[in-house]
């Protein structure tokens, strides 16, 4: 979970395997800006479990669950408006989570 929390919670995480990040302060209620999915607040911040993110195309949540002593389960919810684009689609999150695993280091499915 060490090394999984700051790809989904800091800018520079996100950044190498989702979006640019124009803003982000990680707190609840904080402001976030995600390049291609909008500006918004972070509406669900747990430190080292839930980061989630309210933006103009939806609703993005990570939770973190520990797998045993090494592992981590990511479960991922996406809301969006209808018409948000091809970003909002299955592939293209599953794409972003490819490049998510090979940031990481490859560690499993």
């Amino acid at each position: 979970m060490d090394a999984v929390w700051p790809a989904l919670a800091t800018p520079e995480g996100i950044g190498a395997w989702w979006t640019g990040v124009d803003l982000l302060e990680p707190r609840l209620g904080g402001a976030v800006a995600l390049r291609g999915a909008g500006n918004g607040q972070v509406t669900a911040w747990d430190v080292d479990r839930v980061a989630e993110y309210s933006v103009e195309g939806g609703r993005i949540r990570f939770h973190l669950e520990r797998d045993g002593d090494e592992g981590t389960v990511l479960r991922f919810t996406h809301e969006f408006q209808e018409g948000a684009g091809d970003g909002a689609s299955e592939p293209a999150w599953r794409a972003r989570f490819e490049r998510l695993i090979e940031n990481l280091g490859g560690g499993g499915r």
